[in-house]
């Protein structure tokens, strides 16, 4: 992602953090790296949790849980002005502030949804989306997936033209659900090529949600961008979360 555009969602959150009074009280913020039986239960499978590539972060703010998908994780615990003025150079800084802001939103009532699904949730997350799809842009029409995710594959490629992006170079070139993955390499061809693209939120740590928005109307999925998705107005799916 542009550094710029990260720049404005954190503008922002401290905007929000600072009307709401909570720089200056003394909040300690845990993040905290949940196992893959924590964050998701057992939806079969086929997810990057249950391979150890990678983690959910999650951390607590008066209550209210965030969570944020990572692949450079660790323990964290400071203030929100900590956080503010925290260098996000890395996945692992960028999911500690992508996770609590996610939790200071929810606790402000600024958004819902930050805490994954477990178990089935997958499955019957992937059914709610095709049939969302179907209803906003009609059967055969092309779809990116960005970032696998297994049970979203076999919904979306019953009705729709679909190509899947993702960077772990272990799942470029398989076939799943009769799809092949590609990798960046085929990223410019793969967006351009789409009438929707449908990205997942973890391309807010990774810093790429930038290259895929502006382009085919984007829809981003999961936790990991709840409270971005509100601070930026962007289209978000997440059906079956807490």
């Amino acid at each position: 992602m542009e550094r710029s555009l990260f720049e404005q969602v954190r503008s922002r959150a401290v905007e929000q953090w600072r009307k709401a009074g909570l720089l200056q009280e003394p909040v300690r913020i845990a993040a905290r790296v949940l196992s893959a039986e924590e964050a998701i239960g057992n939806p079969g499978e086929g997810f990057k949790l249950q391979t150890g590539r990678e983690r959910m972060m999650e951390a607590e703010f008066h209550g209210a849980r965030g969570q944020a998908f990572t692949d450079q994780f660790g323990d964290f615990v400071g203030t929100l002005a900590d956080i503010a003025d925290m260098p996000l150079s890395n996945n692992y800084r960028r999911a500690v502030f992508v996770a609590t802001l996610n939790a200071t939103m929810r606790s402000l009532g600024l958004c819902d949804r930050t805490v994954h699904c477990r178990d089935q949730g997958p499955s019957e997350c992937a059914e709610h989306l095709r049939e969302h799809l179907l209803t906003r842009i009609g059967p055969k029409a092309r779809i990116t997936l960005v970032g696998l995710q297994p049970k979203f594959v076999a919904a979306l490629a019953k009705d729709f033209e679909l190509r899947v992006l993702d960077l772990d170079p272990d799942n470029i070139g398989k076939q799943v659900s009769g799809v092949c993955i590609e990798g960046p390499e085929q990223e410019r061809d793969a967006v351009s090529w789409a009438q929707q693209l449908v990205v997942t939120g973890s391309t807010l740590t990774n810093g790429t949600l930038g290259n895929f928005l502006g382009g085919p109307p984007a829809t981003i999925f999961g936790v990991t961008a709840a409270g971005a998705d509100a601070l930026m107005g962007w289209d978000r799916f997440c059906a079956k979360s807490d």
